[in-house]
């Protein structure tokens, strides 16, 4: 049995870094992955963006105490797709002994 192939646009660290985080909340804002991320504004928008395009994740941007706030959560999508790496990543870890 062959390998399954990784999903390409979650194996970026940074992108797997975010669906992992959001994974694990129900939604959290720019800083907090930036911290957590320890990734530049720049870098992470642009992978936010790539995301949100696959529509892995949702963005919603508002201000708070006249202050912008970049919230992120993750779609059903995202969950899906993010287990199915995980899972598929595993396979990858667990040594083969058949035809040995």
């Amino acid at each position: 049995m062959a390998l399954k192939e990784l999903n390409p646009l979650l194996h970026s660290q940074l992108r797997l870094a975010v669906m992992s985080l959001l994974a694990g909340v129900k939604e959290a804002d720019f800083s907090f992955l930036k911290e957590e991320t320890n990734s530049t504004a720049g870098n992470l928008s642009v992978q936010l963006q790539k995301l949100k395009e696959a529509d892995y994740i949702e963005i919603e941007k508002s201000f708070k105490n006249n202050y912008p706030q970049t919230t992120c959560k993750m779609t059903d999508k995202g969950l899906v797709a993010f287990n199915e790496y995980v899972e598929n990543l595993k396979e990858y870890l667990v040594p083969k002994t058949k035809g040995i």
